[in-house]
């Protein structure tokens, strides 16, 4: 009745009628399922495979203390239904990634609406709605920023038609041997986190890099000086699970080898010294006579000064009580759950999250950076946007406004919306921008997608090219392949067991060599891709594949020859930098809109992102005035200019 007041009669009907699909029940989900309801839509849906946590209550109102631990989709009903009884809530708290949620699934829904914090679900959504020929209201926030979009197969841009950065990654020696920024020895403690308690990878190896091109050193030579101790800990090549297995996770052995022993082996590397400042080890033992002198010295010590406990900086045998402590409980965790078990990292586990503080800030110690505090390390370590509940409620308005549009059949007057952080000189907070056309270019809604890989096939096995390339670059779920070479051969099954034993066979094997042609086709999807192999055996260090015709990591320069056209600025600290960033926005990032890309905790604000790869300038039409702006991909974060004042309008690609 209440929608009937406010609405035109016939959209009022079939708002009670109309089944709709919200996939995420957090910062945008909650504020959404509530306008949901008290707009007049009877028939909804909502999934999301997340537990409530303590952290998620400050934002996402739904929920209470006495929910910790429960469902959200679950609990997000319950208490949506507290404004509506008589609405129709299903909840499943589940992946929408599961195959039950196939093509037919999407086709029962008017209308989805994301409200989700991660692009492999974006991107898995977008596809589904896609093969399904059902409109998807697209949504975003990331601090003051937010974004909503609508995608419709043939009309607008997909989700993909845009080429989104990957996540920032280091070179393995950096990590290992020469990090010279907090965020290397953030990424080295989580990485030693999985190799003690978790999945081994190799990859993630923690100990020192022998193979280091920049060292050219003599390994034999090096040993015989290095002087760790074999009581404490040793420098044997040996996995770091395995060794510490059989000390029986001794913090201390642990400490020892970790901070003084592989610190040691490292300054046998001499030519790594030679232009940097060179570590210095640590020894418990030292460390220990020197901490208990300290009064009041524990895992929770807190440097002088006022704040939070999160917020202050630890004393070093702080933080080696707190390793100590981590160590200890990790180590009960893993034996309770018996032999093979393993443990997964977690920002909101206070062990896990203690063992990358303690051993991230040792290692920024060592090698003489300013230590974080332990919220400053939750941030980068969990590539946390600090994340505004008016935001999201913003957001999930615009989402039921855009839907209002679509059911009203005005797809047409749909837009892309963006929430800035301070009124641009048009005094506007919320920018409308005409929806882009579909990309020509666009791998996932074009009628026939292709790609070109460039990749070596005697190096690359058949496991990277499902896991690395297939699932992780091309966002797909359970992918087939087969190879065109006439006589059909199948390289990979989405059926388990059926190509296993490909797995750890070059490509080279099955006769893939430069120009082959492999047909992928993701049956859950309904999504077919065409893959040609370029062979080359030219890629960078650490690149296992490249993706011919992606645009550059970084934007050309900004073009001053168009009056339209001006420099910009690298977007304000709130959102571009992480919480923990002291980088100072320059005066003009106020008139900056950005293309955000997150609910609230995908790095999209990470001072280590990548800068956007797309260097296409495209102009959007303001909806309000006519005029165009130009979005332009965000460019490196080291670099700033003045942003011209009849330019107020600048979209800044930021993902």
């Amino acid at each position: 009745i209440a929608a009937a007041l406010v609405l035109p009669y016939k959209l009022a009907d079939s708002l009670s009628t109309c089944k709709v699909l919200v996939v995420g029940a957090g910062g945008i989900g909650c504020e959404l399922l509530k306008n949901l309801v008290l707009t007049g839509f009877k028939n909804i849906e909502v999934i999301d495979l997340d537990t409530i946590d303590v952290s998620n209550l400050n934002r996402q109102f739904l929920f209470q203390k006495k929910h910790v631990g429960k469902s959200k989709a679950q609990v997000a009903k319950e208490s949506a239904l507290q404004f509506c009884p008589t609405a129709n809530i299903t909840a499943y708290h589940d992946s929408i990634m599961n195959p039950d949620y196939n093509v037919e699934f999407f086709r029962q829904f008017v209308l989805v609406m994301n409200a989700l914090d991660n692009r492999a679900a974006r991107n898995h959504v977008n596809r589904m709605c896609l093969a399904a020929d059902i409109p998807l209201i697209e949504s975003g926030t990331a601090g003051y920023l937010g974004q909503v979009t609508v995608i419709k197969k043939g009309m607008t841009e997909c989700y993909e038609c845009q080429p989104k950065p990957t996540q920032k990654t280091f070179p393995g020696c950096t990590i290992r041997n020469t990090p010279s920024e907090p965020i290397h020895c953030i990424v080295w403690a989580k990485y030693l986190f999985n190799q003690l308690f978790g999945e081994e990878d190799a990859d993630q190896e923690v100990s020192p890099d022998t193979a280091d091109p920049e060292a050219a050193w003599n390994p034999e030579d090096a040993t015989a000086r290095a002087t760790a101790s074999e009581k404490d800990g040793d420098v044997k090549r040996v996995s770091t699970k395995e060794w510490a297995r059989s000390t029986g996770y001794d913090p201390v052995k642990l400490f020892n080898k970790l901070f003084k022993d592989d610190i040691m082996y490292l300054l046998t590397m001499d030519k790594l010294w030679k232009k940097r400042k060179a570590p210095t080890p640590l020894d418990w033992l030292q460390l220990e006579n020197t901490g208990m002198s300290i009064p009041n010295s524990c895992p929770q010590d807190e440097a002088p000064g006022s704040g939070l406990k999160d917020q202050q900086v630890l004393s070093v045998w702080g933080l080696c009580q707190m390793f100590q402590h981590s160590v200890e409980t990790l180590r009960s965790q893993l034996q309770e759950k018996g032999e093979g078990a393993e443990l997964v990292w977690d920002k909101d586990d206070p062990p896990a999250m203690d063992f990358v503080t303690s051993a991230a800030n040792l290692r920024m110690h060592i090698f003489s950076m300013n230590m974080k505090s332990r919220f400053d390390v939750k941030s980068m370590a969990g590539n946390i946007i600090p994340a505004i509940a008016t935001t999201n409620a913003v957001i999930a308005g615009l989402i039921v406004l855009e839907g209002l549009k679509i059911l009203s059949g005005e797809i047409e007057s749909c837009r892309t919306i963006f929430l800035n952080k301070c009124p641009n000189l048009r005094k506007k907070l919320l920018v409308p921008c005409i929806l882009d056309p579909p990309s020509a270019n666009c791998y996932v809604c074009v009628s026939k997608p292709e790609v070109t890989v460039k990749l070596n096939v005697h190096k690359t096995m058949v496991l990277s090219l499902q896991d690395r390339i297939l699932k992780e670059r091309f966002g797909m779920v359970a992918p087939d392949v087969q190879i065109e070479d006439g006589k059909g051969t199948i390289l990979i099954s989405s059926e388990e067991g059926e190509t296993d034993a490909n797995n750890n066979k070059f490509l080279s094997d099955f006769g893939i060599r430069n120009g082959s042609r492999l047909q992928v086709d993701d049956f859950l999807q309904d999504y077919t891709l065409l893959v040609n192999v370029l062979h080359t055996e030219e890629l960078e260090r650490d690149v296992e594949f490249e993706v011919v015709g992606e645009a550059p990591d970084k934007a050309p320069p900004p073009q001053t020859n168009q009056e339209e056209v001006n420099s910009i600025t690298n977007g304000n600290k709130d959102s571009a930098q992480p919480s923990t960033s002291s980088k100072a926005a320059p005066a003009d990032d106020d008139d900056d809109i950005m293309i955000v890309d997150s609910d609230e905790e995908e790095m999209a604000a990470s001072s280590s992102a990548a800068a956007a790869t797309s260097g296409t300038k495209r102009k959007h039409s303001d909806a309000e005035t006519g005029e165009t702006s130009t979005k332009r991909p965000r460019t490196d974060q080291s670099s700033a200019a003045a942003a011209d004042n009849d330019d107020d309008d600048d979209i800044i690609a930021l993902d």
